[in-house]
């Protein structure tokens, strides 16, 4: 090449053929490398106009100083050895910006006619930019997705080929497997012989040649592990990758083992099954429903009872099974259980299905089931046949008013026998014995007192219990309840009072409610001496009574209790309050009939406040 141009091209042609060439070319002459050559395409390489010509190459290009190329040039004049630049990394300022780019070039030396000196440079250069960023972001992009299959939760392999050569495994899939990394690059056939005989090499070949992916859930698979063949349980998928001639030259395997979850659910599964089997052999109903209410399951012995086929809402199966009375209140019961996330217990009645027009009595119990926010998750409930203890009940309650009205009669005439005694007695002046017959009469009272609160209650347990009402002064029946109250006790009763007036309701049944919250504070506070009655007219205009005792108070998980047929003060003092334990039950009952209310505030031994509050006036319907 030096030869023909020695002999055939002159510096100037040649500089004429540089800059017309379609490569960036230049020409850098002398020690001082000055721009003799330069065509377009190495000015716009390097960003700078035609101007430059002519300038030195580090005046032109002020940048390279501190980079490597201005020694490479002094290193090529000196030696007259070319040098040759691979994707080499240089800055370069173009339109105001520094730019990092890459270049292939090549610095010739340009010798002088004898060839005996060095007087210029040739610079051949191509921008490789594009293609160096490409692979980087490609190196970037491999490195990337290297990592991501290796840190991976999933367990990822590749196999290529049709016979499925294990190309990249990860280590939660060679931990799957059981082995290591030398299975890497042998067939999966090889890798793992133990899948010979199970379907998935099958399926590999189908998606290889079908070209469709492949899922599995919950799928189970023998792997050897230790030597020794294990059952495992992965969801997986096979999923084929398409060369740029349409075909399949590689699948790509995702898979998580779900192992033990799957063991999970089938002990779930086992014991749901253990559970229904007690439940169905349980002589009561049982069922559940979600949070909301909705009824998911009822055992065998709800199917038998009522004949249903199927789970309705519980709307429906309420109207379907429950007593027409009943249904209203069912719902007022299961709807408040559910705003206040607590436990409800009902008697109704249902439907009998083996006697026309018939009806049984059940007990409907149910109980949240709650997460740790205190959210509900599940209603468990439970209906029990009560149906021959209500008919006991009602034989007790009919007993019991039989015999509270057979006993009135002799308690009548025995208290005329005692007050003729102690009469005739205190006229002999026998003081002693007439002491005695007053004694006997305060028995027979308290005789009295008891069968009149057992035939109250077979009153109300029957619906027949009356009220008879009317206009009467509530101030005027305050203070004559307290004058008969004061005079058969020691402790002191105080009285703070709005003036009420004149109320409507049965005048005889609210007094007998007075004296039982009296007389209960009195008995429940023996070591106090003082009671203390308030009255007063509530916003809604109600008459609020209510009786303070000092005493020995009630714990807060019996308070909700003491309003119940024959509940009584239980634990190391029950003996000394005596009574059935029906006073306030009929106390309720009657406050209730009055279209009020009775509740109870208290703090277990420091003392009870019992209230009640009823309507003032009559109310219209």
């Amino acid at each position: 090449m030096k030869n023909f141009i020695k002999t055939n091209i002159s510096q100037d042609s040649l500089a004429l053929l540089l800059v017309q060439a379609p490569v960036a070319l230049s020409m850098l002459m002398g020690n001082d490398f000055i721009i003799q050559v330069a065509n377009p395409q190495m000015l716009t390489l390097w960003g700078k106009p035609p101007e430059i010509i002519g300038s030195k190459l580090i005046d032109a290009i002020p940048e390279l100083q501190g980079q490597p190329f201005m020694n490479i040039l002094s290193n090529v004049k000196s030696t007259g050895n070319p040098y040759k630049g691979y994707k080499e990394k240089c800055y370069l300022v173009r339109n105001g910006k520094t730019e990092e780019c890459f270049f292939d070039f090549i610095y010739a030396p340009i010798f002088n006619d004898d060839e005996s000196e060095v007087i210029g440079i040739s610079v051949v250069a191509t921008e490789v930019t594009d293609q160096v960023l490409a692979e980087k972001k490609l190196a970037e992009t491999e490195y990337k997705f290297e990592n991501l299959i290796k840190e991976s939760d999933y367990a990822i392999a590749l196999y290529t080929g049709k016979d499925h050569i294990i190309e990249v495994a990860n280590d939660k899939m060679l931990e799957a497997w059981g082995k290591n990394k030398s299975v890497i690059g042998q067939t999966i056939r090889e890798g793992i012989p133990e899948l010979e005989g199970q379907p998935f090499l099958e399926i590999l070949r189908n998606v290889f040649e079908t070209g469709k992916t492949y899922s599995a859930t919950e799928d189970k698979v023998l792997l050897a592990k230790d030597g020794k063949l294990e059952t495992f349980y992965y969801n997986f998928s096979y999923k084929p990758l398409i060369n740029e001639n349409g075909n399949v030259y590689a699948i790509l395997n995702f898979a998580t083992n779900v192992t033990d979850l799957v063991l999970a659910k089938k002990k779930i599964e086992e014991n749901e099954g253990k559970y229904k089997n007690l439940a169905d052999s349980l002589p009561i109903i049982i069922w559940t429903a979600d949070k909301d209410g909705n009824i998911d399951y009822y055992n065998k012995k709800w199917y038998d009872y009522t004949g249903f086929e199927g789970i309705d809402s519980r709307e429906a199966a309420t109207h379907k099974i429950l007593h027409p009375d009943d249904v209203e209140r069912a719902m007022q019961v299961w709807r408040r259980s559910q705003e206040s996330k607590s436990p409800y217990e009902i008697e109704y009645q249902f439907k009998d299905t083996q006697s026309e027009d018939s009806y049984k009595w059940f007990l409907g119990r149910a109980v949240p089931i709650k997460d740790i926010n205190d959210e509900i998750i599940q209603w468990i409930g439970t209906c029990t046949d009560i149906n021959e203890f209500k008919q006991f009940q009602q034989q007790k309650d009919n007993f019991l008013g039989i015999a509270s009205h057979e006993l009135k009669t002799p308690l009548t005439s025995l208290k005329l026998y005692s007050q003729y005694l102690e009469k005739n007695l205190r006229k002999q002046d026998d003081q002693k014995n007439a002491d005695v017959a007053m004694k006997m009469d305060d028995q027979i009272n308290k005789l009295t007192g008891l069968v009149n609160d057992l035939l109250d209650v077979t009153k109300i347990q029957n619906g027949k219990i009356l009220l008879n009402k009317s206009n009467f002064n509530f101030d005027e029946l305050v203070a004559e309840i307290i004058t008969e109250q004061q005079m058969s006790t020691s402790h002191r009763i105080y009285l703070d009072s709005e003036n009420i007036g004149d109320i409507y309701g049965d005048r005889h049944r609210i007094s007998q409610v007075m004296s039982n919250l009296i007389s209960n504070a009195i008995k429940y506070s023996p070591d106090s001496d003082k009671i203390q009655i308030t009255t007063k007219l509530t916003e809604e205009g109600c008459v609020q009574f209510s009786v303070r005792d000092y005493g020995i108070g009630i714990p807060e998980d019996k308070k909700n209790k003491v309003f119940e047929q024959y509940y009584r003060v239980s634990g190391s003092k029950e003996h000394t309050f005596p009574g059935l334990g029906l006073g306030l039950y009929i106390s309720s009952e009657i406050i209730k009939r009055s279209g009020g209310r009775i509740f109870v505030n208290s703090i277990e031994g420091k003392g009870s406040d019992f209230c009640f509050e009823i309507p003032k006036k009559h109310k219209s319907h």
